[in-house]
Protein backbone atom coordinates (compact mmCIF):
# COMPACT_ATOMS: atom_id res chain seq x y z
CA UNK A 1 0.00 0.00 0.00
CA UNK A 2 2.83 2.34 0.66
CA UNK A 3 4.25 1.86 -2.63
CA UNK A 4 1.00 2.55 -4.14
CA UNK A 5 0.55 5.88 -1.87
CA UNK A 6 4.03 6.46 -3.36
CA UNK A 7 3.72 5.65 -6.80
CA UNK A 8 0.15 8.11 -6.58
CA UNK A 9 2.30 10.85 -4.96
CA UNK A 10 4.42 10.98 -7.86
CA UNK A 11 1.86 10.99 -10.75
CA UNK A 12 -0.16 13.45 -8.92
CA UNK A 13 2.56 15.97 -7.50
CA UNK A 14 3.88 17.31 -11.20
CA UNK A 15 0.09 18.47 -12.01
CA UNK A 16 -0.34 19.82 -9.04
CA UNK A 17 2.75 22.15 -9.29
CA UNK A 18 1.99 22.61 -12.93
CA UNK A 19 -1.75 24.18 -11.96
CA UNK A 20 -0.37 26.41 -9.59
CA UNK A 21 2.18 27.15 -12.27
CA UNK A 22 -0.57 28.63 -14.14
CA UNK A 23 -2.44 30.44 -10.88
CA UNK A 24 0.72 32.00 -10.28
CA UNK A 25 1.74 33.48 -14.09
CA UNK A 26 -1.97 34.48 -14.25
CA UNK A 27 -2.61 36.02 -11.04
CA UNK A 28 0.93 38.14 -11.77
CA UNK A 29 -0.36 39.34 -15.20
CA UNK A 30 -4.12 40.54 -13.94
CA UNK A 31 -2.06 42.28 -11.49
CA UNK A 32 0.11 44.16 -13.81
CA UNK A 33 -2.24 44.72 -16.32
CA UNK A 34 -2.99 47.68 -14.92
CA UNK A 35 0.66 49.27 -14.83
CA UNK A 36 2.89 47.16 -17.29
CA UNK A 37 0.90 45.50 -19.99
CA UNK A 38 3.76 44.53 -22.02
CA UNK A 39 4.79 42.61 -18.76
CA UNK A 40 1.44 41.12 -18.79
CA UNK A 41 1.35 40.48 -22.31
CA UNK A 42 4.53 38.13 -21.67
CA UNK A 43 3.30 36.47 -18.78
CA UNK A 44 0.38 35.02 -20.58
CA UNK A 45 2.72 33.98 -23.05
CA UNK A 46 4.60 32.07 -20.15
CA UNK A 47 0.89 30.52 -19.61
CA UNK A 48 0.70 29.71 -23.14
CA UNK A 49 3.53 27.81 -23.89
CA UNK A 50 2.74 25.48 -20.80
CA UNK A 51 -0.79 25.44 -21.91
CA UNK A 52 -1.46 26.57 -25.40
CA UNK A 53 -5.32 25.79 -25.17
CA UNK A 54 -6.14 28.49 -22.28
CA UNK A 55 -8.30 30.41 -24.02
CA UNK A 56 -8.24 33.01 -21.54
CA UNK A 57 -4.57 33.57 -22.26
CA UNK A 58 -5.40 34.08 -25.39
CA UNK A 59 -8.16 36.39 -25.27
CA UNK A 60 -5.75 38.53 -22.83
CA UNK A 61 -2.71 37.86 -25.33
CA UNK A 62 -5.46 39.38 -27.90
CA UNK A 63 -6.64 42.67 -25.65
CA UNK A 64 -3.36 43.44 -24.56
CA UNK A 65 -2.11 43.41 -28.41
CA UNK A 66 -4.70 45.96 -29.24
CA UNK A 67 -4.03 48.09 -26.20
CA UNK A 68 -0.15 47.93 -26.74
CA UNK A 69 -0.40 48.54 -30.52
CA UNK A 70 -2.44 51.49 -29.89
CA UNK A 71 0.49 53.09 -27.90
CA UNK A 72 2.85 52.24 -30.61
CA UNK A 73 3.80 55.87 -32.95
CA UNK A 74 4.81 53.73 -36.14
CA UNK A 75 1.98 52.27 -38.29
CA UNK A 76 3.73 49.38 -39.44
CA UNK A 77 3.98 48.45 -35.46
CA UNK A 78 0.48 49.45 -35.02
CA UNK A 79 -0.50 47.13 -37.73
CA UNK A 80 1.65 44.37 -36.18
CA UNK A 81 0.27 44.28 -32.91
CA UNK A 82 -3.04 44.14 -34.78
CA UNK A 83 -2.64 41.62 -36.79
CA UNK A 84 -1.61 39.57 -33.48
CA UNK A 85 -4.38 40.10 -31.73
CA UNK A 86 -6.55 38.88 -34.81
CA UNK A 87 -4.68 36.02 -34.76
CA UNK A 88 -4.67 35.23 -31.07
CA UNK A 89 -8.68 36.19 -30.93
CA UNK A 90 -8.77 33.95 -33.75
CA UNK A 91 -7.36 30.79 -31.84
CA UNK A 92 -9.70 31.44 -28.73
CA UNK A 93 -12.46 31.48 -31.55
CA UNK A 94 -11.68 28.29 -32.62
CA UNK A 95 -11.60 26.78 -29.23
CA UNK A 96 -14.70 28.62 -28.09
CA UNK A 97 -16.87 30.12 -30.76
CA UNK A 98 -19.19 31.13 -28.26
CA UNK A 99 -17.61 33.23 -25.88
CA UNK A 100 -17.99 36.71 -24.84
CA UNK A 101 -14.99 37.56 -24.56
CA UNK A 102 -13.67 35.72 -27.72
CA UNK A 103 -15.84 37.30 -29.87
CA UNK A 104 -15.41 41.09 -28.01
CA UNK A 105 -11.34 40.46 -28.84
CA UNK A 106 -11.68 39.96 -32.20
CA UNK A 107 -14.15 43.04 -32.33
CA UNK A 108 -11.28 44.84 -30.53
CA UNK A 109 -8.19 43.65 -33.10
CA UNK A 110 -10.69 44.55 -36.07
CA UNK A 111 -11.57 47.85 -34.73
CA UNK A 112 -8.13 49.08 -33.96
CA UNK A 113 -7.14 47.01 -37.48
CA UNK A 114 -9.90 49.46 -39.06
CA UNK A 115 -8.43 52.87 -37.85
CA UNK A 116 -5.38 52.59 -39.24
CA UNK A 117 -5.82 50.34 -42.66
CA UNK A 118 -7.31 51.67 -46.14
CA UNK A 119 -9.54 50.51 -49.16
CA UNK A 120 -11.06 47.19 -49.03
CA UNK A 121 -8.93 46.04 -45.92
CA UNK A 122 -10.48 49.01 -43.86
CA UNK A 123 -14.26 47.69 -45.08
CA UNK A 124 -14.04 44.45 -44.74
CA UNK A 125 -12.59 45.02 -41.13
CA UNK A 126 -15.53 47.26 -40.15
CA UNK A 127 -17.60 45.06 -40.81
CA UNK A 128 -15.90 42.43 -38.59
CA UNK A 129 -16.49 44.39 -35.99
CA UNK A 130 -20.50 44.91 -35.80
CA UNK A 131 -20.53 41.04 -36.18
CA UNK A 132 -18.20 39.78 -33.24
CA UNK A 133 -19.54 42.96 -31.15
CA UNK A 134 -23.14 41.60 -31.47
CA UNK A 135 -21.83 38.07 -30.79
CA UNK A 136 -20.22 38.90 -27.61
CA UNK A 137 -23.29 40.86 -26.90
CA UNK A 138 -25.61 37.52 -27.57
CA UNK A 139 -23.40 35.63 -25.45
CA UNK A 140 -22.95 38.57 -22.40
CA UNK A 141 -25.84 41.44 -22.93
CA UNK A 142 -24.00 42.85 -19.90
CA UNK A 143 -20.57 42.87 -21.35
CA UNK A 144 -19.47 47.08 -20.89
CA UNK A 145 -16.69 46.57 -23.21
CA UNK A 146 -18.86 44.68 -26.14
CA UNK A 147 -21.46 48.00 -25.75
CA UNK A 148 -18.39 50.30 -25.74
CA UNK A 149 -17.06 48.73 -28.49
CA UNK A 150 -20.46 48.84 -30.63
CA UNK A 151 -20.57 52.39 -30.11
CA UNK A 152 -16.95 53.26 -31.43
CA UNK A 153 -18.33 51.13 -34.41
CA UNK A 154 -21.44 53.45 -34.85
CA UNK A 155 -19.25 56.56 -34.60
CA UNK A 156 -17.26 55.75 -36.47
CA UNK A 157 -19.23 54.05 -39.82
CA UNK A 158 -21.38 56.91 -39.62
CA UNK A 159 -18.02 59.32 -40.00
CA UNK A 160 -17.35 57.21 -42.93
CA UNK A 161 -15.98 59.26 -46.39
CA UNK A 162 -18.44 59.51 -49.53
CA UNK A 163 -15.52 57.31 -51.01
CA UNK A 164 -15.99 54.63 -48.08
CA UNK A 165 -19.46 54.45 -48.20
CA UNK A 166 -19.51 53.95 -52.00
CA UNK A 167 -16.73 51.16 -51.47
CA UNK A 168 -18.65 49.33 -48.67
CA UNK A 169 -21.76 49.75 -50.71
CA UNK A 170 -19.75 47.92 -54.28
CA UNK A 171 -17.88 45.29 -51.69
CA UNK A 172 -21.08 44.19 -49.55
CA UNK A 173 -23.90 45.46 -50.85
CA UNK A 174 -23.47 48.47 -48.04
CA UNK A 175 -22.81 48.69 -44.24
CA UNK A 176 -25.50 48.08 -42.00
CA UNK A 177 -27.56 51.69 -41.08
CA UNK A 178 -24.84 53.92 -38.52
CA UNK A 179 -25.85 57.12 -36.15
CA UNK A 180 -24.25 58.91 -33.79
CA UNK A 181 -27.89 58.89 -31.70
CA UNK A 182 -27.14 54.75 -31.50
CA UNK A 183 -23.29 55.37 -30.82
CA UNK A 184 -24.23 58.13 -27.58
CA UNK A 185 -27.16 55.24 -26.60
CA UNK A 186 -24.67 52.16 -26.49
CA UNK A 187 -22.03 54.28 -24.51
CA UNK A 188 -24.82 55.53 -22.04
CA UNK A 189 -25.34 51.82 -21.89
CA UNK A 190 -21.38 51.19 -20.83
CA UNK A 191 -21.94 53.83 -18.83
CA UNK A 192 -24.81 52.33 -17.20
CA UNK A 193 -23.46 48.98 -16.35
CA UNK A 194 -19.75 50.38 -15.89
CA UNK A 195 -19.51 54.15 -14.45
CA UNK A 196 -16.10 54.02 -13.79
CA UNK A 197 -14.91 52.88 -17.16
CA UNK A 198 -12.60 56.52 -18.30
CA UNK A 199 -12.29 56.28 -21.93
CA UNK A 200 -16.07 55.45 -22.22
CA UNK A 201 -16.28 59.44 -20.72
CA UNK A 202 -14.40 60.64 -23.56
CA UNK A 203 -15.48 58.94 -26.44
CA UNK A 204 -18.96 59.79 -25.18
CA UNK A 205 -18.43 63.54 -25.10
CA UNK A 206 -16.74 62.96 -29.14
CA UNK A 207 -20.22 61.94 -29.67
CA UNK A 208 -21.95 64.70 -28.00
CA UNK A 209 -19.86 67.54 -29.07
CA UNK A 210 -20.12 66.18 -33.03
CA UNK A 211 -24.39 66.55 -32.29
CA UNK A 212 -24.16 69.82 -30.79
CA UNK A 213 -24.68 69.08 -27.23
CA UNK A 214 -21.48 70.37 -25.44
CA UNK A 215 -23.00 71.58 -21.96
CA UNK A 216 -23.00 67.19 -21.92
CA UNK A 217 -19.89 67.60 -24.00
CA UNK A 218 -18.03 69.26 -21.48
CA UNK A 219 -19.73 67.61 -18.29
CA UNK A 220 -18.74 64.07 -19.57
CA UNK A 221 -15.45 65.86 -19.72
CA UNK A 222 -15.40 67.09 -16.31
CA UNK A 223 -16.37 63.42 -15.07
CA UNK A 224 -13.55 62.32 -16.60
CA UNK A 225 -10.87 64.68 -14.83
CA UNK A 226 -12.54 64.23 -11.63
CA UNK A 227 -12.02 60.55 -11.52
CA UNK A 228 -9.81 59.13 -9.48
CA UNK A 229 -6.78 57.69 -11.28
CA UNK A 230 -7.01 53.52 -11.30
CA UNK A 231 -3.49 53.46 -11.84
CA UNK A 232 -4.42 52.34 -15.20
CA UNK A 233 -1.78 52.76 -17.86
CA UNK A 234 -3.52 54.90 -20.22
CA UNK A 235 -5.56 56.52 -17.46
CA UNK A 236 -2.67 59.54 -18.14
CA UNK A 237 -3.13 59.91 -22.44
CA UNK A 238 -7.36 59.64 -21.56
CA UNK A 239 -7.12 62.89 -18.96
CA UNK A 240 -4.86 64.88 -21.49
CA UNK A 241 -6.92 64.05 -24.40
CA UNK A 242 -9.97 65.01 -22.43
CA UNK A 243 -8.15 68.00 -20.87
CA UNK A 244 -7.24 69.21 -24.51
CA UNK A 245 -10.97 68.62 -25.94
CA UNK A 246 -11.84 70.94 -22.62
CA UNK A 247 -10.01 73.55 -23.28
CA UNK A 248 -11.14 74.07 -26.85
CA UNK A 249 -15.38 73.91 -26.03
CA UNK A 250 -14.91 76.12 -23.76
CA UNK A 251 -13.33 79.00 -26.05
CA UNK A 252 -16.40 78.53 -27.52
Amino acid sequence: MKQLAYIVFFLVMPAVIFAQDIIALQKDAEHLEATNQEEAFRRYQEILKLQPANTNALCKSSQLCSSIGHRQAAKSAQISYFNAARRFAGMALRLEPASSEANLAMALAMGRLALVVGGREKIEAVSDVKLYTERSLKSDPNSFKAWHVLGKWHYEVSNLSGFERTAARLLYGGLPPASVQECIACYEKSRSLNPDFVLNYLELAKAYHRTNQDAKAIEMLNKVLAMNNKIQQDDARVKEEARKLLKELNKK
